[in-house]
């Protein structure tokens, strides 16, 4: 009987044993689960800084730029140009054209690279709406041209044409604003693109870049 009792005794000591490190394992796995979920949160949370700080990295760099001035750029007085639909001939002040009287439709200019020369009425538009028109002579390097369509082709609100009797051999057009560079890789193409696509020169911002003629 006491052979029992003490056989008894050590399976309830060895249960309480086991119940006590099955304990002391949940509260482990409570902890760690608590630590790794703790390091996520953090990690997540540092992440999501970084997003936001580089975010508004970018915006106040694109601010300044729509602040900076473009070296040799010309302007027109926005107020002094047309902006009647018309389906007549326009006689335009500048080649190409940064605004005026213009057709009823604009070209398509969502990123959009025209191989031919395109008519001044739809294409004036489309600054309207706040493209970007690019264009170039003969006088452009083919490799200028190509890299131009590849920016162009990446990019909403803009458009690209040749117009072979312009003054400059690569010129950038936007409403009431232009500037003409030599080649591809001048620095004030970029600044163009960001201070003028869909910039605060645009009377008609939002309005469609597509829906409109393509050729």
């Amino acid at each position: 009987m006491a052979a029992n009792r003490s056989a008894n005794a050590d399976r309830r000591a060895r249960i309480e044993e086991m119940r006590r490190a099955e304990q002391a394992r949940e509260r482990r796995n409570r902890l760690i689960t608590i630590g790794v979920s703790g390091v996520v949160v953090l990690g997540l949370v540092g992440f999501g800084t970084f997003v936001l700080m580089k975010k508004s990295d970018e915006q106040d760099r694109k601010d300044a730029a729509a602040k900076a001035p473009i070296a040799a750029e010309k302007s027109w007085d926005a107020a002094k140009l047309g902006r009647n639909h018309v389906e007549t001939a326009v006689k335009y002040d500048m080649k190409p054209p940064v605004g005026g009287d213009h057709h009823p439709v604009w070209m398509n200019c969502d990123g959009v690279v025209y191989k031919k020369a395109i008519p001044e009425v739809n294409a004036v538009h489309s600054l309207e709406h706040g493209a970007v028109w690019v264009t170039y002579s003969k006088k452009a390097a083919a490799d200028d041209v190509k890299a131009l369509e590849e920016k162009v082709g990446k990019t909403k609100y803009t458009l690209m044409s040749p117009v072979d009797d312009q003054a400059g051999a690569i010129m950038l057009s936007a409403w009431g604003k232009q500037v003409t560079v030599d080649d591809a890789e001048d620095p004030r193409i970029d600044a163009f693109f960001t201070k003028y696509v869909q910039g605060k020169q645009t009377p008609e911002p939002g309005a469609a870049c597509t829906g409109g003629l393509d050729k």
